[in-house]
């Protein structure tokens, strides 16, 4: 098979499959628009509208990101499966969300400014040692709720325990997963008016567009912590703005925004309590090369392909 792999990311050539590396911003060369498998990190949405129109003869578009949202968007040709990178970010991303996490709670955006500024913050130090902010600056003892329970979530809560924190999850429905309470979505209110704080790692999709809003953070527990790192579409932002402003939220992250990259005269920019990072939590995928390497072996032998997304609309052959 031709297999079309972006200059974005260095894969193992896995025989006997004809690689052909293409640049995510160009068009795909006329000579290799016959390409049957597709891989996908880091292309440009306006580039990956025009490859879906140029590839009419895919069977697979494999995307190394965890969502395949972008994907879907892009129309490609019905009879291409389409795969997600779903498991590749699980180290990265719960790392990237720990250190918000800890640099949210502990407000070190606020000691960074201290630093530049050749401040001695000792208002933090009072703050932090009165009696009314005993569970502010620490996650010792702290609830942390994580909204989108998958496997992400499953490398991350540990490491949230180890540091003393009471962790549980937000879900589909009622269960146990990983050894950790999970409670149903339409249950989420009598779980949140406790929560300290609230990691997201919802993907998107039109039930989620906007789920964080005034309803939820007015749901939290007072002066509540919140971090992103699912989707930018599931938080409205305005609303997020109002609840940092006025004190129903004591701080929060973004890894995510509506708008990437963020516009210069976006007012989150502005906001003091509120850390930003531009969509760097995954970022390198892990084991990429293994899982297109399965994929491909399905596709040519009719097994069932891993994190299908949107089955093929014929069969595979």
């Amino acid at each position: 098979m031709k297999v079309l792999v972006p200059t974005t990311i260095q894969l193992d050539r896995l025989q006997p499959h004809e690689f052909v590396e293409y640049d995510v911003r160009a068009a795909i060369p006329k000579e290799h628009r016959d390409a049957e498998v597709l891989v996908v990190w880091q292309n440009p949405v306006d580039a990956l509208d025009r490859a879906a129109t140029e590839l009419n003869g895919l069977k697979l578009v494999q995307t190394l990101a965890s969502g395949a949202d972008t994907i879907l968007d892009a129309g490609f040709v019905p009879s291409a499966a389409v795969c997600s990178g779903r498991s590749l970010h699980d180290g990265p991303v719960a790392e990237h969300v720990l250190a918000l996490t800890l640099a949210t709670v502990r407000r070190l955006d606020r000691l960074i400014d201290a630093q530049r500024r050749m401040h001695w913050d000792e208002e933090y130090m009072r703050e932090q040692t009165a009696e009314g902010s005993r569970g502010l600056f620490t996650l010792d003892r702290a609830k942390v709720t994580i909204w989108g329970f998958g496997s992400i979530a499953a490398r991350l809560a540990p490491l949230l325990t180890q540091l003393g924190a009471d962790v549980e999850g937000i879900g589909r429905r009622t269960e146990f997963k990983n050894g950790y309470r999970i409670t149903a979505s339409t249950d989420a209110p009598g779980l949140l008016d406790s929560t300290d704080v609230l990691i997201s790692l919802v993907p998107a999709g039109d039930p989620n567009t906007g789920l964080f809003g005034r309803t939820i953070f007015r749901a939290l527990k007072p002066g509540a912590i919140f971090i992103n790192a699912g989707r930018g579409t599931t938080v409205d932002e305005s609303a997020l703005l109002e609840a940092l402003r006025s004190g129903v939220l004591r701080a929060a992250a973004l890894d995510v925004v509506v708008t990437e990259p963020l516009p210069a005269d976006s007012p989150l920019w502005g906001t003091e309590n509120l850390i930003i990072t531009p969509h760097v939590a995954g970022n390198r995928p892990q084991a990429a090369s293994r899982l297109l390497e399965r994929n491909l072996d399905a596709l040519r032998t009719g097994a069932p392909l891993l994190n299908e997304v949107r089955p093929a609309s014929t069969a595979r052959v």
